[in-house]
């Protein structure tokens, strides 16, 4: 690739945006990215792309529909524009949690945004932590999968040390969980869900936390019921403290309340998605993931290794 580097950022995450761009030490391109009077999405081009390198930063975050609209129209324009390449680069994936059909008669909507992505012109696609690995297979177009583990586990290396056990707050996070084991240390534990009962969900612990740090790891904090189940089995096997590591703090609808009445001492999360305004909730570390994606931005236009990043 020897077009110039630009990179253009949609209104997702302003803040993010900016702390790659300072990390990549460059200016942001100039774009309008905004809304019409009728309230349709506005994009103009206030910068020559023709034959550059070029990447799109932009979560596809709430509100959803509007940002993966601003993600497609920001792809159009630099297509039309005669951009040499063009980079979507999507720290957090909506939809991810609609990879497949759970019921009859539902849409796999996962795969439908990344058609979207690719008929609108997109070269390839950068994304951290899919929720899951099926997602990449459904792009027709190169996908530099992330991960943001060992951030998370670096900051908990000292709580692992010390004997922690790594829980996985179901059987589909299992490989996310000993991942982070094999990079921070300790045991692996794992919470299981069986069919609902006449009382609800039964929920059981595979692995021994008696007495000992419990570290839960998942890839996002949505709703948070999956992470109130997990704890409080944890607390009822005897933990002595139980901390949390995820990527995506999404906290949507009342996940912040439920999560703030929860029995955790710590929180770590990182910026793939801003998060609401005000006091979240007591214990929160945020781990920026600006250096990881601008060392990776400039990997790709070079032609250089991503899976460097993380032997």
């Amino acid at each position: 690739m020897d077009g110039r580097l630009q990179v253009f950022a949609g209104t997702s995450h302003p803040r993010l945006a900016a702390a790659i761009m300072q990390e990549l030490e460059t200016p942001l391109g100039r774009a309008i990215v905004g809304e019409y009077e009728n309230g349709e999405t506005k994009i103009k081009l206030d910068e020559n792309v023709r034959g550059s390198d070029v990447f799109i930063i932009q979560s596809i975050c709430t509100p959803y529909d509007h940002h993966l609209m601003e993600l497609l129209l920001l792809i159009d324009a630099l297509r039309r524009a005669s951009a040499a390449r063009i980079t979507a680069v999507i720290p957090y994936y909506g939809y991810s949690k609609q990879e497949k059909k759970t019921t009859g008669r539902e849409p796999i909507s996962a795969k439908l945004v990344a058609n979207l992505i690719t008929t609108a012109g997109a070269n390839r696609v950068l994304a951290i932590d899919l929720h899951a690995p099926a997602i990449e297979g459904f792009f027709d177009i190169p996908v530099d999968h992330l991960r943001a583990t060992p951030l998370l586990a670096g900051h908990c290396r000292r709580l692992a040390r010390d004997g922690a056990v790594i829980v996985s707050p179901d059987a589909g996070g299992v490989a996310r969980a000993e991942e982070f084991r094999s990079r921070s240390g300790g045991s692996l534990g794992i919470v299981t869900k069986h069919e609902p009962t006449p009382d609800g969900i039964s929920l059981e612990m595979v692995g021994d936390v008696s007495g000992k740090v419990a570290i839960v790891v998942d890839d996002m904090i949505s709703t948070g019921t999956t992470l109130e189940q997990a704890v409080r089995i944890l607390n009822e096997r005897g933990a002595s403290e139980i901390h949390v590591a995820a990527t995506h703090a999404v906290f949507a609808a009342d996940a912040v309340a439920k999560i703030s009445l929860l029995p955790i001492k710590n929180i770590y999360v990182s910026d793939t998605v801003p998060h609401p305004t005000g006091p979240i909730t007591p214990g929160l570390t945020t781990i920026t993931v600006a250096p990881l994606l601008a060392e990776a931005i400039m990997r790709i236009h070079k032609d250089l290794s991503i899976s460097a990043l993380f032997t």
